[in-house]
């Protein structure tokens, strides 16, 4: 595993495509060896600049005018991550991802504001550089089916963010899914742990809920997903975590499963594409799904392309 500060070498004409590679599991890692610790001091550090920090409420009540369907629900932060390097026999490597809790006002407000590059702080670190941002942690998924194809989203021109771009399927791991609403300060070590171990697993039934809701696949049909590390792209320094997962079933089952099941918001269609293909769709990404192919590409060559 390696962690931050990998940006691509290419050229990217695209600011929106431009990302950075935060962490890398080439191997994968799966539900046992991805912990957790949240707690509030991954939480957003407010910014000092008052008039800064007023300028949340006032881009989120500006947004709610144009569109009342805005809902500020609760998100987990991406405060940072520890690696566990192998020392015993099993030669197993672990990832203990750092995570707070924020929601999409602030995010509106700070990663998504005009002004969200006033927010950063100058430094390597990546959680020094965006105490101040919302940043909360996304999810992408790269599925492969039966027949070895890789399956792609095209989001709708409907959308806020990218419309017409390719995605991988995703959205983000919910607070309320495990009860979390607001920090608990008065927990003990066993209820910590407790908690702690239920935000990493809502981690990996996030992206397969995520996966059910976007393609339409039912669940049963999907392998334990297996987490290859975190992008984050450079422009609204939005950070995503990335999953490997399998599907049993062939991609025109799927295309005939997604026809039916999707709601024609968010996406339009439904690409199972090879990995040539995948190539040339990843210069019409966001830049935090391009960091996802970056990851899947890392993890292939890994595996010497025996996925």
């Amino acid at each position: 595993m390696t962690t931050a500060g990998m940006s691509e070498s290419t050229m990217v004409m695209d600011p929106g495509a431009a990302f950075t590679l935060l962490l890398s599991c080439p191997d994968g890692l799966p539900r046992s060896r991805v912990y957790v610790d949240f707690g509030i001091s991954y939480d957003r550090i407010p910014h000092p600049d008052t008039k800064l920090e007023e300028s949340i409420n006032e881009i989120w009540t500006l947004q709610t005018e144009k569109n009342q369907s805005l809902y500020n629900g609760k998100k987990f932060r991406y405060g940072g991550h520890t690696l566990h390097h192998a020392d015993g026999a099993d030669n197993k490597s672990s990832v203990c991802l750092h995570l707070g809790l924020t929601d999409y006002r602030t995010f509106v407000g700070t990663n998504l504001s005009p002004l969200w590059e006033n927010f950063l702080v100058p430094s390597k670190d990546d959680s020094i550089c965006c105490q101040h941002s919302a940043s909360p942690l996304g999810n992408g998924a790269i599925v492969k089916t039966a027949d070895k194809r890789v399956l792609v989203l095209q989001r709708s021109l409907n959308v806020g963010e990218f419309p017409g771009y390719f995605v991988f399927p995703g959205g983000h791991s919910e607070p309320e899914e495990v009860g979390v609403l607001f920090h608990q300060m008065n927990k003990n070590s066993t209820e910590h742990e407790a908690l702690n171990d239920r935000v990493s697993q809502e981690m990996f039934e996030g992206i397969v809920r995520e996966v059910v809701e976007e393609i339409g696949v039912p669940a049963e049909s999907l392998s334990d997903p297996i987490f290859i590390g975190i992008s984050r792209r450079n422009l609204n320094v939005r950070p995503t975590a990335f999953f490997f997962v399998n599907c049993s079933l062939k991609s025109d089952e799927i295309q005939q499963l997604y026809s039916r099941a999707q709601d024609g918001y968010e996406s339009t269609q439904l690409f199972d594409v090879s990995m040539e293909e995948l190539l040339k769709m990843s210069e019409r990404m966001p830049g935090c799904h391009r960091g996802g192919y970056a990851l899947y590409e890392l993890m292939m060559k890994a595996n010497h392309g025996d996925l």
